[in-house]
């Protein structure tokens, strides 16, 4: 019985370390809708800190990722300026989900988005709410802590 007990207890401690890792899930990966519907991209994350700093990015075609909002524990929000009206979201740290709803869809608006938690953007502060450097649409960096989901606009 002793046995058993330390071996379940060394997998409960496993269990829990894993639970701890930092990283973003975007569930649903390619999103299709119409001209003028709305569309939510969902993103779920898990974090060891006490507080959470998440960030929303769009990548056009051969462009790279641009900042469009950032969402907080603290209440913290940060909406680019050209997206204010039809970008909204809101930080769920019961639920640990900060969905990005896009709102009267538009043809621009194809692109793929990205869900950062904050320790993958850190670095440079005055640029790291606009900038996000990296190789691809399945960038996975540091324990899955940024994710991506395709939007195409009919």
């Amino acid at each position: 019985l002793a046995v058993i007990l330390a071996a379940s207890s060394r997998i409960f401690t496993l269990q829990f370390l894993l639970a701890q890792k930092d990283n973003v899930l975007q569930p649903k990966a390619d999103v299709t809708a119409t001209e003028g519907e709305a569309v939510t991209l969902g993103c779920e994350y898990n974090t060891s800190q006490t507080t959470a700093s998440l960030f929303w990015y769009k990548q056009d075609v051969n462009d790279r990722p641009r900042f469009i909002l950032s969402r907080s524990t603290f209440s913290l929000e940060k909406t680019e300026d050209g997206v204010k009206n039809r970008f909204k979201s809101r930080l769920n740290s019961t639920l640990r989900s900060v969905p990005l709803t896009i709102e009267e869809l538009q043809p621009s608006d194809s692109a793929v988005y990205y869900c950062a938690l904050q320790p993958t953007v850190t670095g440079n502060t005055k640029t790291q709410d606009k900038n996000l450097y990296c190789a691809n649409s399945s960038t996975s960096t540091r324990g899955s802590q940024i994710q991506s989901s395709f939007v195409g606009v009919k």
